[in-house]
Order: structure tokens, then C-alpha cells, then sequence
């Protein structure tokens, strides 16, 4: 996540996760349930073998192995590479629970307003091409902007506005959890699918894409329940 985004030191808290693949990608997740992670279709493509990384006090990763994942069956990787809406949402099963706290998904039918204050958290690098920035999980609060839909949202930096560089997504945040609040909490609307650099150029810190989860929240609340994890 670049823009100088805030650290968060302790992960053990946090229902957030890395998760790296055997074709050389790493992209960020959530726990939904002990067992299972939602994250981006687009992270997890068929083919390769996908594996939790866990960080102790040395930064030491240590990896956790997978049992399937689940795309939704109507995304599509050429509609996502021709910058249009398609349904980037995936489950990953785990083979054993992981030990830190879960997140609610957010109830469906509300709406976004532009200007609503959304939050994301993700282990992205904060340098575009940077590797060894990677794996620190980030946070920051984004404006959604544009107008809001059910297929694809747009967020920027409240203070940027997306013109010039500030806080945003970047590579390995794909996945990330996108956060509102819900009364006295936060639960998982969206997840981060594709930045922009400021003014729609390439890179980051400009425009961070997110997929919202309301129209696809059926199909993960049935397909965990085919997989054998329960989600609230």
C-alpha cells in the first residue's frame, strides 16, 4: 500500500493474511472463518498451488498449505484485462484453522455514497516494483468517488482526490479486504481487484478498484457452506 499508509504491528489481531502462489504472485486475503480466506479471483487462477505465509517476531515467514480454492464461476480474466466489471471474488480453503480472529461480511443491499469513508487493509509493497516492501500489513481510509455501483467501486485518497499521488493500493493488495462500518463495527464489503497511478496513470496511489461483495454475497455464504466453513 503506498502514500505512507499506517503500519499495523500486531497481525495476530488482524483477519487479515498473505498468501503467496508457486507461479511467483502474493496477493492479501481475509478470514471469513476459521478455515476459509475471500480474496480475489484473479489471484488465485488454475494451475498453481497457493499457500498461507505467517510472520513471527523474525519476519520469518512460515507456510500453511490449502486444500481448494473456488472462483466465482462467472469471472473472467480477458473482461478484467479490458479494464471492464467482472465478478473478482474467490475462497480458499485451508487445511487447518487459522489461529486469529475472523471478519462479518457486510449485509447486502446498501449502497456506497460518494464521499463514504471506506477502509482497506492489505500487505502490499509501498513501491511499485519494490518486493522487499511487501508483506507489512497496511491500512488506510479511502473516499469512494465516481458513482458507486453494485459491480465496481472506486476510492481515493480524501486529501489527493486521485490527482496527484497518495494513499492507495498496489501489487500484492489485490484481495485486500475493503471494510465499512456497520453500527458499532466493521465488516467486509468488497475486496481491492486493480489501482491506478494519479489522473488514471499506470502504477499506484491514485484510483483503488474494489469488487463489492453485494451482489456476489449469496455465492460465498453457499459456497462455504459447500466447503464445509460457516460465515456471518
Amino acid at each position: 500500500m503506498v502514500g505512507g499508509a499506517q503500519v499495523i504491528a500486531d497481525t495476530k489481531s488482524r483477519p487479515e493474511v498473505m498468501f503467496v502462489g508457486s507461479r511467483g504472485n502474493f496477493c492479501t486475503g481475509v478470514a471469513i472463518a476459521p478455515d476459509l480466506i475471500l480474496t480475489a479471483a484473479h489471484c488465485v487462477l488454475p494451475g498453481a498451488i497457493y499457500k498461507l505465509a505467517e510472520f513471527g517476531p523474525d519476519r520469518q515467514p512460515v507456510f500453511r498449505d490449502t486444500l481448494s480454492v473456488a472462483r466465482h464461476p462467472t469471472f473472467s480474466m480477458e473482461v478484467m484485462r479490458a479494464n471492464r466489471a467482472t465478478a473478482d471474488v474467490a475462497l480458499i480453503k485451508l487445511k487447518a484453522p487459522v489461529t486469529q480472529q475472523t471478519a462479518p461480511l457486510a449485509p447486502g443491499r446498501m449502497p456506497v455514497a460518494v464521499g463514504e469513508r471506506l477502509t482497506i487493509f492489505g500487505y502490499g509493497v509501498t513501491a511499485r516494483g519494490d518486493g522487499n516492501t511487501a508483506a507489512t500489513l497496511r491500512t488506510a481510509t479511502l473516499a469512494a468517488t465516481g458513482r458507486p455501483g453494485s459491480l465496481q467501486l472506486r476510492l481515493v485518497d480524501p486529501a489527493t482526490g486521485g490527482d496527484r499521488p497518495g494513499l492507495g493500493a498496489c501489487t500484492g493488495d489485490s484481495g485486500a479486504p475493503v471494510y465499512r462500518r456497520i453500527g458499532n463495527g466493521f465488516a467486509v464489503m468488497g475486496v481491492v481487484s486493480w489501482s491506478t497511478g494519479p489522473r488514471l496513470s499506470d502504477g499506484c496511489g491514485g484510483l483503488t478498484g474494489v469488487t463489492p461483495l453485494d451482489i456476489y454475497r449469496a455465492w460465498v455464504v453457499e459456497t462455504a457452506a459447500r466447503l464445509g466453513s460457516r460465515v456471518h
